[in-house]
């Protein structure tokens, strides 16, 4: 596999969140390299990208953060917010990410087709793979602090 492609490609994935967050909610994410720790927030949408090259997508928000985006997103009051409406606005923005990314991609090796998201929620989360395992991660955050996005790429 490709090490520069699968960096690449990383990064297409975080501009294609931030691109998205920036169009439903309002909000301005940076995007900057984390510590490859493989812990998750709260809450951590999930997609499945079946491909030559097989491959999943998480991306993860703490319950604060997630709670201001879905608050832009329905345009309601953060305290109107329920957890029901937090994962929908999460599976939402994994399958906007993905379907984004999908029109972006022209390597046939990295070519996926669209499967169901669905949400993890717990404390404590952690990935763990083979060695042999590339993971992307790659964080985004507002400049205020009140929120941060946590997205991998699992290839």
């Amino acid at each position: 596999m490709n090490l520069e492609l699968t960096k690449k490609t990383g990064c297409v994935f975080a501009v294609a969140l931030g691109e998205i967050i920036a169009t439903v909610s309002g909000f301005a994410l940076e995007i900057h390299d984390t510590e490859d720790d493989n812990k998750f927030d709260g809450m951590t949408g999930v997609m499945s990208l079946n491909s030559k090259n097989q491959g999943t997508l998480f991306i993860s928000a703490g319950e604060a953060g997630m709670r201001i985006l879905c608050s832009f997103m329905m345009g309601i009051a953060e305290e109107q917010v329920t957890g029901d409406d937090m994962q929908d606005a999460l599976c939402e923005l994994v399958n906007m990410t993905a379907g984004n990314v999908k029109l972006r991609v022209t390597d046939e090796d990295y070519m996926f087709t669209l499967m169901p998201p669905f949400i993890l929620t717990g404390e404590n989360m952690t990935l763990v793979t083979k060695k042999r395992v590339r993971v992307i991660s790659k964080a985004l955050s507002d400049a205020a602090g009140g929120i941060s996005i946590k997205i991998k790429i699992v290839y």
